[in-house]
């Protein structure tokens, strides 16, 4: 019992981690929380769905297609809500707003084209149970799994490993050095927040998937989670969002399975309360800065 729900947590998890990577990459370089991370998510699983349902592509096709799609709503976003105002060097609850507008406004499309209805993903997609002995696992846990883990890696290379990968934390520690270093800051924030879009999108693909349920609204609760990971793993810091995501996941089964199902959110917010206040600034995240790495 214990092992099968610690499979089931760790898998959940993983996308919660997915999902949470993209805040931090965006909070880590623009220190803002990307309330829109949302509203992309949500589109990323109606874009997956219409892959699957009308092209009849196979998931992972679907889920390349919606990181495409996320990748361009992240341009948009930044080019049109978060460009000027960072031009204009306003307070960070001016982008803070513009990014609710933009949630709300994908959303709003989001019932304009789909409906307000709960749409699900083909049975074929949804497979059987493999019987490991001690525990079960479905084929779609393995696919949210692995996609998730696979997603983190190149993630993780591509931040350490490659010239944007630096220019993205050279800008993260110092828009003006950066500049002075001969790297455009615009052109990384740019990237960064396609590059966290196109996660937010894959990760709404793979919960549409695990939970069988895609519908205009289900950005809102996911984005608080997110925004919840954000915070208990430390402010801008990627290893922090991946071990928070994990976290919460496991929570939120153990919650579950040893209590009642309409607890689950709020066994695992508490959890990350208590954990805050155990260490404030995140399980990664520094005392000196805020929570940041």
């Amino acid at each position: 019992m214990f092992l099968q729900q610690l499979v089931n947590g760790l898998t959940l998890g993983s996308l919660y981690a997915v999902l949470a990577i993209g805040l931090t990459l965006v909070f880590g370089v623009l220190n803002i929380i990307n309330m829109a991370h949302g509203g992309i998510f949500m589109i990323g699983a109606f874009v997956g769905l219409f892959m699957v349902t009308v092209f009849e592509a196979n998931i992972f096709v679907a889920i390349l297609v919606a990181m495409i799609v996320g990748a361009v709503l992240g341009y948009l976003l930044e080019f049109v809500a978060l460009r000027p105002l960072r031009k204009k060097n306003v307070s960070h609850l001016a982008p803070l707003i513009s990014t609710i507008g933009v949630s709300i406004f994908l959303e709003s499309i989001a019932l304009l084209v789909w409906g307000p209805q709960t749409r699900s993903f083909p049975p074929d997609f949804i497979g059987g149970l493999i019987d490991f002995g001690m525990f079960k696992i479905s084929m779609v846990q393995i696919i949210g799994l692995g996609v998730s883990v696979v997603l983190m890696l190149i993630l993780n290379v591509l931040i350490k490993k490659t010239k944007i990968g630096k220019a993205i934390r050279a800008v993260s520690l110092s828009t003006e050095t950066a500049s002075l270093l001969g790297i455009n800051p615009t052109l990384v924030i740019s990237v960064t927040v396609m590059l966290a879009s196109a996660l937010g999108s894959a990760a709404g693909v793979l919960v549409g998937l695990s939970f069988d349920a895609v519908e205009p609204m289900m950005g809102v609760v996911i984005g608080f989670k997110g925004l919840a990971v954000l915070i208990l793993g430390g402010l801008g810091n990627i290893t922090g969002a991946m071990v928070g995501g994990f976290i919460l996941g496991v929570s939120e089964v153990f919650s579950v399975a040893y209590g009642a199902s309409s607890y689950r959110d709020a066994v695992a917010f508490g959890l990350i309360i208590l954990l805050l206040f155990w260490r404030p600034q995140g399980l990664f995240g520094s005392k000196d800065k805020g929570g940041r790495p």
